[in-house]
């Protein structure tokens, strides 16, 4: 893999995150004038007659509209929510299941405030009873993650360092 296919971090005019593309499209969308450098430093892609600065970041000179995404309720994105830590007993693990609050077959939906992470004993010792008829109570309650449009950039934060002060959120993201 060249250096050419290298990610690049797309901002909106407003410096919102936008997309994540190559270098090579952002060096099409830097020569069309259609996107200017923020930042740069993976060095420089040479021709024979001229030498071209990698861009890390790129912002658009337009603004783009986009909706945002849903953001439906899956495992990874309450995981992170709860930032891996069972709802129930406070435990930080790897090892969870997903609790339906009010459970779902006495009416409670799959959606973001009735979905925790919960530990496996903790999921088993609640089995299908709501926390108060099992004794249990809730460390937080569960809500719509704020920064959930920006999760398809978190796992490019761990190498892009430059990146990071451009996704907001991203400490939470990473789960640390």
């Amino acid at each position: 893999m060249g250096l050419e296919s290298e990610p690049v971090l797309v901002l909106n005019q407003n410096y919102d995150p936008l997309n994540v593309c190559t270098v090579r499209r952002a060096l099409v969308l830097l020569d069309r004038g259609k996107a200017e450098v923020i930042e740069n430093g993976r060095g420089y892609l040479r021709t024979p007659t001229v030498a071209v600065a990698v861009p890390s970041v790129i912002r658009l000179r337009y603004y783009v509209r986009r909706p945002l995404p849903n953001g439906r309720v899956s495992r990874r994105d309450v995981f992170l929510r709860d930032r891996y830590t069972c709802q129930y007993c406070g435990r930080q693990t790897r090892d969870l299941t997903l609790d339906h609050v009010v459970p779902r077959h006495r009416g409670g939906a799959h959606d973001w405030e009735n979905v925790v992470a919960a530990c496996r004993s903790c999921n088993h010792r609640k089995a299908g009873r709501t926390p108060q008829e099992a004794h249990m109570q809730l460390l937080q309650r569960p809500s719509r993650p704020h920064n959930l449009h920006y999760r398809m950039f978190y796992p490019y934060l761990l190498q892009q360092v430059e990146w990071r002060k451009f996704v907001p959120g991203w400490q939470d993201g990473l789960g640390a």
